[in-house]
């Protein structure tokens, strides 16, 4: 069981808190419980949330001892660095192996803790300037939802801290798992683009149509020779106007979106299926095995082989293997 802390302080944000606990918190009764989740204060208690009701929590500092991965969901007010008490606790958690995820402004708890020197991080488009002044030790990412680095993870403004999670999950447990996951929670398992996407534009922008009808139509078609220009067809629009119409509600091109579609639907197939990886890359669009291959390897930096072997579950998504991994 892998066991997940969340290290709240008042006021707490509760959405980033719930970020975390919809992911790492819920039983689902269709799937095996692999994550137990916990949430600790400095000072246990009743914590004040910016919601404007108080908290309960029974755990102290020393549950971060006992974590695999610990998450700071926020930091607010940004200018008040964490305790020395915290910052100890945090650096025992991360000497000993666990893995810090932030989310939102909960980078500038790692970051003031110095576990971000030298790193690449991210938080919410609207305090990057602010991110980047305090803490020139740490590269920003500011057009990233999340950065991990294994040991240490931090995710852009709260909804990105979902991102981040089921990023994680996905690690942890493998796609299929993760799709599972996502699905119950009535959303993507992965979004595409950045956060910039998101963050307020200088002025409004027009989204002519809504894309939902042609992912649908590529998705069911996604073993064959599906080109940007036979989507643009199919929407009725140019080329041009189609990429203007991906970046403005996707944050990606379509040649990305096509590409990350297939990748996903491979790393199903290995997981799920016994097919052969020539006839997997057949299936998701990618022609050959030695595509596929060269593919997986540049967007997840592994192999179809090694991936499978790492995630192989059988085909029902209800029947996975509980077994620790």
């Amino acid at each position: 069981m892998h066991r997940v802390v969340a290290l709240v302080r008042p006021p707490q944000s509760t959405f980033e808190l719930a970020c975390a606990a919809q992911v790492f918190g819920i039983e689902r009764p269709e799937l095996p419980t692999r994550y137990a989740f916990g949430v600790c204060a400095e000072r246990p208690g009743p914590v004040p949330t910016r919601a404007g009701y108080d908290m309960l929590v029974t755990g102290g500092l020393d549950a971060l001892d006992r974590a695999d991965t610990v998450v700071v969901p926020g930091w607010l007010p940004t200018e008040e660095p964490p305790s020395p008490a915290v910052v100890r606790a945090l650096h025992r958690a991360h000497d000993r192996g666990a893995r810090i995820v932030s989310i939102c402004s909960g980078a500038f708890a790692l970051a003031y803790a110095g576990l971000l020197d030298g790193r690449r991080a991210t938080t919410h488009w609207a305090l990057v300037d602010e991110f980047a002044a305090r803490f020139p030790a740490v590269q920003v990412e500011p057009d990233v939802l999340y950065v991990d680095h294994g040991d240490l993870a931090t995710s852009a403004g709260a909804g990105a801290g979902i991102d981040l999670c089921m990023h994680l999950v996905r690690a942890d447990q493998g796609a299929r798992y993760a799709a599972h996951i996502a699905r119950t929670m009535v959303m993507p398992p992965h979004r595409e683009g950045g956060q910039l996407q998101y963050s307020a534009p200088p002025h409004p922008v027009q989204i002519d149509g809504t894309l939902a009808p042609l992912l649908e139509w590529v998705t069911g078609r996604l073993g064959e020779p599906v080109t940007i220009e036979s989507m643009a067809a199919h929407a009725g629009v140019s080329t041009r106007t189609l990429a203007r119409r991906f970046a403005e509600q996707l944050g990606t091109s379509p040649g990305q979106w096509l590409l990350a579609q297939r990748i996903a639907t491979a790393q199903d197939l290995l997981e799920s299926s016994d097919l052969p990886v020539d006839a997997i890359a057949r299936r998701v669009g990618l022609s050959s095995a030695t595509n596929l291959r060269r593919r997986f390897l540049n967007t997840l930096g592994t192999t179809p082989g090694a991936y499978r072997r790492a995630f192989r579950t059988t085909a029902d998504p209800t029947a996975l293997d509980s077994s620790p991994r």
